[in-house]
């Protein structure tokens, strides 16, 4: 910061500035788990020379509020990637089954919404497209944050869903499906190549839910990269153009993602190593009947308490991942 021009660039600065004030953040904190280390080690040595009920209750209890600190910060460490602090970008596509796959998209964005809010993240719609019946066709979100994508990367894939369905007047066991994309939001750092000969741009008049201003004008647009057949959406703004702007940023961010899965998977062949990445792997299942159970099947980490996970608690499968790839 003491360097001659380091304000001449205001937005180079302030991600400077960010990035700092996220690393003198962890070393504070390592310290302050430090000295509270000590003081409870000193209350646990007065324990043993002299037993008292009270003290014993507030040091149980400041280790175990200890030990849940330590568990979040050993976490946040291993988010080291190089786009794991950006935002993330987050599609939800139900698979063939009408209402009650599309229903199973509705839970799930309700799932990562809850998620969201309780850490503090932002979350904005980018596109919505409701069910025939109930629940949705398609929904882009962006959740706003530091560390978004490095938390919510472990989420990529299909979500399975088993249950005794609410559609089914018979009340018979039904599987949905709902594939989930996630990307990070990518700033004007990251060069990736777009030809304007490559695209199809189609507007629309948005429909949200809620029944939103964006509902009355052809304002949403939808951006197809033929060579790939990639499609991207956004219909959050008034402005058409700033539609086109935020579908032109995800498409870069999925463009990317394609070329860094296409590289990965062109290492692992040449490793001799079978690589399933996107839309066909099944990472999860989540089973309501008969028995009640969430199970990731790539670090077999589970829970019964489905409700709980339903209502956004989905930190253990987050922890699990992250670990289960150092």
């Amino acid at each position: 910061m003491a360097e001659p021009g380091f304000w001449d660039n205001t937005e180079d600065a302030q991600k400077l500035i960010n990035e700092t004030n996220v690393y003198k953040e962890k070393f504070q904190q390592f310290n302050q788990f430090s000295e509270e280390l000590e003081e409870l080690e000193v209350m646990s040595e007065m324990q043993q020379e002299e037993f008292d009920a009270e003290i014993q209750e507030e040091l149980v209890e400041r280790l175990k509020l200890l030990s849940e600190k330590l568990s979040s910060y050993e976490l946040s460490l291993l988010l080291n990637e190089p786009y794991d602090k950006n935002n993330a970008i987050i599609e939800l596509h139900p698979g063939a089954g009408g209402t009650e796959s599309q229903d199973w998209g509705s839970m799930l964005l309700r799932m990562y919404t809850r998620w969201a809010e309780s850490h503090g993240f932002q979350v904005e719609t980018l596109d919505y497209q409701s069910g025939d019946e109930a629940g949705i066709k398609s929904v882009t979100l962006e959740i706003k944050g530091y560390n978004a994508f490095g938390y919510l990367k472990s989420e990529k894939g299909v979500h399975r869903l088993v249950r005794i369905s609410p559609f089914d007047s018979a009340k018979r066991r039904h599987t949905s499906f709902c594939s989930v994309d996630v990307m990070p939001e990518l700033d004007d750092t990251v060069e990736v190549e777009i030809n304007a000969d490559d695209l199809k741009v189609d507007t629309y008049r948005a429909s949200g839910a809620g029944g939103q201003h964006i509902n009355k004008t052809d304002s949403a647009v939808r951006i197809t990269h033929i060579p790939t057949g990639t499609v991207v959406a956004s219909q959050a703004q008034r402005s058409q153009l700033k539609n086109r702007e935020q579908a032109m940023s995800m498409l870069k961010a999925k463009l990317y993602q394609l070329e860094l899965e296409k590289k990965e998977q062109e290492a692992a062949s040449i490793r001799g190593e079978q690589l399933e990445i996107g839309w066909g792997s099944q990472i999860r299942s989540y089973v309501f009947h008969p028995y009640s159970m969430v199970k990731d099947h790539r670090t077999n980490f589970e829970t019964g308490n489905v409700q709980a996970v339903m209502d956004g608690d989905i930190d253990g499968f987050i922890d699990a991942y992250l670990k289960m790839k150092i």
